[in-house]
């Protein structure tokens, strides 16, 4: 059966992630033929609506599919060199051609001209949030769990993932960046990731109303009173901590400051990627300044090509995921050790090899 499963409903279009034993992780067929039929639906009259779900209980989509994403990056990465690579290479690797079609297809989400629903049901991570966060009617559940784990793989946050979090409220998208930390279905909708809140047993019920009704009408029927985001209510250590210019200054507030989420926050920072983290912030920061989604997606993509050439990459993937033993043997060991010639090194430009999405600003 199809990895993702693409038909019509009345006046739905509905596409189902079709991978429920890998929690729906994304690959790059699926993400070719989920763009087709985008772009198809597009110019078709008898669909008013998109919707995307994914199959299983467990949730939406977990991101990428690490495990080819590490063959890829063992094949480019040479243990002994240093861990941020200068270079193109990976840019023609099956995963550096993978990324750069999800790219063009968060972009495509993001300026879809239909509405496009998306299901946020269950695990919503990494290129799940690429699916989900830059659609126009995003629903979360009580189950939902969303967040951008990248740091805790020596990966950095990619899909269009800086866009959403570096507009959060506050600093909450960099505390949720530098952590890792799971946004519930309050936190989503008060982060700028979702906007309605439906339970979760409405959800079939929801998918039939929208054969034949609006999606504002149908969404309407089920929507409630989302549940209260506690990181709102954690505005006051996040703000004082996060704001800082550097990883060590951040971790340092959150060492002093007198609240255990703070000290809890420091000691889940410390244990990721340094390099990741130190590329991550430039990223976040970087974000902040540029106005459209296409713009940071260029970005993204130079940082996501030199990290695959890194050794934390393929160290991260491996502790976490092939080997499990969680003890990663992050390369610098430790933020003083990580220089800011390595941290530029991620923002290299890759000449005829880059993303080159247009920018809306560049078409006025």
């Amino acid at each position: 059966m199809s990895d993702v499963l693409i038909e019509k409903r009345d006046r739905l279009g509905l596409i189902t992630l079709n991978r429920p034993k890998a929690i729906n992780a994304l690959n790059h067929p699926m993400a070719l033929a989920i763009t087709d039929a985008l772009r198809a639906w597009a110019e078709d009259d008898e669909v008013r609506t998109v919707v995307v779900t994914g199959a299983g209980e467990r949730g939406l989509c977990a991101g990428g599919d690490i495990v080819a994403i590490h063959a890829d990056a063992l094949a480019l990465n040479d243990r002994s060199a240093s861990s941020a690579k200068t270079g193109d290479a990976g840019a023609d690797s099956p995963t550096g051609l993978f990324w750069r079609d999800e790219y063009i297809l968060n972009a495509l989400i993001s300026r879809y001209s239909k509405p496009y629903v998306v299901i946020m049901d269950g695990i919503v991570m990494g290129g799940g949030v690429g699916l989900s966060g830059h659609g126009s009617h995003r629903v979360v559940t009580e189950r939902s769990k969303v967040g951008m784990p990248e740091v805790g793989i020596g990966f950095i946050p990619d899909v269009g993932g800086t866009y959403l979090l570096a507009r959060t409220p506050g600093e909450i998208g960099t505390h949720v960046a530098l952590t890792t930390a799971r946004m519930g279905a309050g936190d989503a909708i008060a982060a700028g990731f979702a906007d309605y809140y439906v339970p979760s047993d409405d959800i079939p019920a929801l998918l039939d109303a929208l054969r034949t009704a609006s999606a504002d009408a149908a969404i309407a029927q089920f929507a409630k009173a989302a549940p209260e985001s506690e990181l709102l209510g954690q505005r006051d250590w996040i703000d004082a901590c996060y704001s800082a210019d550097t990883v060590e200054e951040i971790v340092a507030r959150l060492q002093a400051y007198d609240a255990p989420e703070a000290s809890k926050a420091a000691s889940d920072l410390l244990a990721k990627s340094p390099v990741a983290l130190k590329v991550t912030l430039r990223s976040l920061r970087a974000a902040r300044e540029l106005s459209s989604l296409e713009a940071v997606l260029n970005e993204e993509y130079r940082v996501s090509i030199a990290s695959l050439g890194s050794h934390d990459l393929v160290e991260g993937i491996r502790a976490q995921v092939v080997d499990k033993d969680r003890n990663p043997q992050w390369r610098p060991a430790s933020l003083a050790e990580v220089t800011d010639a390595q941290v530029a090194a991620y923002f290299a430009e890759l000449g005829d090899k880059e993303l080159g999405l247009a920018t809306p600003e560049a078409e006025q």
